[in-house]
């Protein structure tokens, strides 16, 4: 079997090593090269063991090795330019999120992967809970009938001390819309089955960090193709005492014609409402999740039909760059 060969650009996020861990323990795929330009970078990672640095300079590798996949961990504000780079040389593309920050980039890099027929994939990590699995049987097997109404919470902690500092310099980040509320726009059309249709309303703002130009607050509502309504909040606003572990991370409740259903992407237990029963029904989530966004990748450069696809992918980006620019815009 021939493996995949993967040439791993830019550490500057460290979501990238959990990918870069994945990747190293395939059978079918191997880690042929990784670039990093940041000294500092460079040294955490050779202190930490995540990944094994072979160039100092991503144009230089991507000129130089011989690889089938580019996945792209650069900054943000400059992910889309090294995305396309990497398919004008004919590389499939996976990224950490977001995959670029703004419209032309993406619909450039629309163009090359239609054009050179490659794939993009991004790290859309909801994919690969088995919550959103078992809300997805719920929706298609028509348990909560047509879902009329969405809302989640996403709060972040902002953690600024231990945050790259990147993040805070002028067209690095890309705002917290994009950043943090990719993720909803890659799964609620996915979980509802219909797409988004548009946007009703997007804001960011400073709430919290006074001291920089960082908007650190996000919220959006949207309308989806069957009428459903959406509200959301990506903001980091939780406390950094809190971490992760508090109840309003990537906590949704999805309202529906038959029932409703409250879920956390973490959760073992779905909390339902049905139609005809009395109080809570507390459903198991499936042993396994649904098709990740990994394994759906790795299926379209295969040829296989794959759930998460470079469509889902763009439509996603699509959508997430579009709400932070109306939020800009504000």
């Amino acid at each position: 079997m021939k493996k995949l060969r993967f040439a791993f650009a830019g550490f500057r996020h460290d979501h990238i090593t959990s990918l870069y861990r994945r990747i190293s323990s395939r059978q079918d795929c191997e880690i042929v090269a990784a670039a990093e330009a940041d000294e500092n970078t460079r040294n955490k990672l050779a202190a930490s063991g995540k990944a094994v640095i072979t160039h100092f300079s991503i144009p230089e590798m991507l000129d130089t090795v011989d690889c089938d996949v580019v996945a792209v961990g650069d900054c943000y504000g400059l992910r889309g330019r090294t995305v396309i780079d990497a398919l004008k040389r004919g590389k499939h593309v996976i990224s950490d999120k977001p995959l670029c920050t703004s419209l032309e980039e993406l619909a450039e890099i629309r163009k090359l992967a239609s054009e050179k027929n490659l794939s993009v994939g991004c790290m859309y990590t909801l994919r690969d809970s088995a919550a959103v699995a078992g809300v997805k049987e719920l929706v298609d097997a028509g348990k909560l009938g047509e879902i009329m109404q969405v809302q989640f919470t996403a709060q972040h902690p902002l953690m600024r001390n231990s945050r790259p500092g990147w993040y805070f310099e002028d067209g690095m980040h890309g705002g917290t819309i994009n950043d943090i509320g990719c993720h909803a726009f890659d799964i609620i059309p996915y979980l509802t089955g219909s797409p988004i249709r548009k946007v009703v309303a997007a804001r960011c703002w400073q709430a919290l960090e006074k001291d920089s130009n960082f908007a650190d607050a996000g919220q959006f509502m949207l309308e989806l193709a069957n009428g459903c309504g959406v509200m959301g909040d990506v903001s980091y606003s939780a406390l950094n005492v809190a971490g992760y572990s508090h109840p309003a991370y990537w906590r949704f409740n999805l309202w529906g014609t038959k029932g409703m259903v409250e879920f956390h992407h973490t959760s073992e237990k779905l909390s339902c409402f049905f139609n005809g029963t009395t109080g809570e029904s507390q459903l198991a989530v499936p042993a396994v999740s649904g098709e990740g966004y990994l394994e759906g990748f790795l299926r379209e450069i295969a040829g296989e039909k794959a759930v998460v696809s470079t469509e889902s992918v763009l439509e996603a980006a699509y959508w997430s760059l579009s709400v932070q620019a109306i939020a800009d815009a504000e």
